[in-house]
């Protein structure tokens, strides 16, 4: 079993454990030292004060010299990495291993982005008022950063908030999900081995949810980056301090348009793949697909056959395709919400019933009333619902019937459907011919409406946590 002392640069006593379970066989697997009120001065003290102190700033070419060596540590450990990340996590072996190697390539993107940055020139001279002059920008970090991340990737996530921030130059203090900190705590302790100064990023497991609030809250925060629920976030956007910028990354009800003329054995393949997927533990999982009447019974059969094959069990075994839920609570909610759909009139085609405490079979539901929960919001786990329609524009309208906008699907062999959905839909990124949960860590990642706020995928963080600093020239000689 794993341990590990308080991680703030401080000799107050620690304020109590975090015990942290396998979310398979719930066997505990690590205690971690929380911290508490007492700790968060300290915290905030020393992160403010290192960046306060302009002259200790880390230039671009340390900043790259770091996480240079942090992709080379995690690369020598992929083994070990993924195993961590699948015990606390519940995703799949093989699913975690490309979390891992994904963690590498967020890293040398980062990389990238900041060898390249550049500020901007900006016109001058164009009018009476600006003559003589020349101007241009220059990136600084913002401040204070803090991070408050999810439990479904625990290792990639952490590395879009904090090798982010490392990157544009912030201190950081991360809190981690409490059921999975251990890949963030493994991923501070690699930056720290790189080179990083410890003040750089701070792990800060809460002792209870009032102390996080506090930390997100304090007016010396300059950027919160937010992955979780909508509930939560939007609730501790509301309650920033003055100044404070941020970004919310919540879920959403993934909608997937097939048309009668999409090549049905693919869209099976990848919309399962994107509906089961980490037992739909996904922000962005295909939840809604619509099919139109007449022409639906070969994908509903299909996908049954797909969902049935799947290897539900262990994580830690490379033949498993589908991992448990995070906690036996929510597979007793998913249990509960499947069952309440189906008793209003859904037909159940296959699953419904949960394996163990923790698994629950891959379950596809047909037609289920449009005021069930499974209808409106989002399930996050392996459940996939579909619904028929009279008219593909009618499935449209479904799709756009929830206050929640995120990525979406239709699939068409007809580019003209393609662009009516892209023009019709309320997303903000529509994949064709592929699954809701498609993504790069380059590619712009946004939640609209009570999705999300901001625009996160790595390039896009590190821009948001870096100001635009102009310089205006006055000389005669220009």
């Amino acid at each position: 079993m794993i341990t590990h002392d308080v991680k703030i640069n401080s000799d107050i006593p620690k304020s109590g454990t975090l015990e942290v379970f396998n979310p398979y066989d719930r066997s505990k697997i690590a205690e971690i030292a929380t911290v508490g009120e007492q700790h968060l001065e300290d915290a905030l003290s020393s992160a403010e004060q290192l960046y306060l102190d302009k002259n200790s700033w880390m230039t671009v070419h340390q900043r790259v010299e770091i996480l240079e060596k942090t992709a080379e540590i995690i690369s020598s450990r992929i083994e070990e990495l993924t195993n961590l990340a699948a015990s606390e996590g519940g995703k799949p072996y093989l699913d975690s291993k490309v979390e891992i190697n994904r963690a590498i390539d967020g890293c040398k993107l980062a990389i990238e982005v900041i060898r390249n940055e550049h500020g901007d020139v900006i016109p001058m001279g164009g009018d009476m008022y600006s003559a003589n002059r020349a101007a241009f920008t220059l990136k600084e970090p913002i401040g204070v950063v803090v991070a408050v991340s999810a439990f479904n990737h625990p290792f990639n996530l952490i590395i879009h908030q904090v090798v982010a921030a490392v990157a544009a130059g912030c201190p950081v203090i991360v809190k981690p999900a409490s059921d999975t900190p251990l890949s963030c705590i493994a991923l501070r302790d690699i930056l720290i081995e790189a080179g990083l100064p410890d003040v750089m990023c701070q792990v800060f497991i809460s002792d209870k949810s009032a102390t996080a609030t506090k930390l997100v809250t304090d007016p010396r925060v300059s950027f919160f980056s937010f992955i979780g629920s909508a509930k939560i976030g939007w609730m501790l956007k509301s309650k920033l301090a003055p100044g404070t910028r941020s970004a919310l990354e919540h879920g959403g009800v993934a909608p997937a348009i097939v048309y009668p003329d999409a090549n049905y054995d693919e869209a099976i393949n990848l919309l399962g793949k994107g509906g089961f997927y980490h037992a739909g533990q996904v922000c962005v999982s295909v939840q809604r697909v619509y099919l139109q009447k007449g022409h639906s019974q070969a994908f509903i059969d299909g996908l049954k056959v797909l969902a049935e094959s799947l290897v539900v069990g262990d994580p830690l075994s490379d033949k498993t395709q589908v991992g448990p839920l995070i906690k036996p609570q929510e597979c007793e909610r998913i249990d509960e919400w499947v069952s309440e759909a189906v008793d209003a009139g859904a037909q159940l085609i296959t699953g419904g019933n949960k394996i163990s405490e923790t698994c629950y079979q891959p379950t596809i539901l047909l037609n289920p009333p449009l005021d069930t929960k499974v209808s409106q919001l989002e399930v996050f786990g392996p459940v996939i619902c579909i619904y028929e329609v009279d008219e593909m524009a009618q499935a449209i309208e479904l799709a756009n019937g929830l206050e929640v906008s995120f990525q979406a699907a239709v699939w068409t062999s007809n580019i003209d459907n393609a662009f009516y959905v892209r023009k019709h839909i309320n997303a903000a990124a529509i994949m064709v011919n592929d699954h809701t949960a498609f993504r790069i860590d380059g590619m712009p990642f946004a939640g609209l409406k009570e999705s999300g706020y901001g625009i996160g995928g790595i390039p896009h963080t590190i821009h948001d946590m870096q100001v635009d600093k102009m310089m205006v020239i006055k000389s005669p000689s220009i």
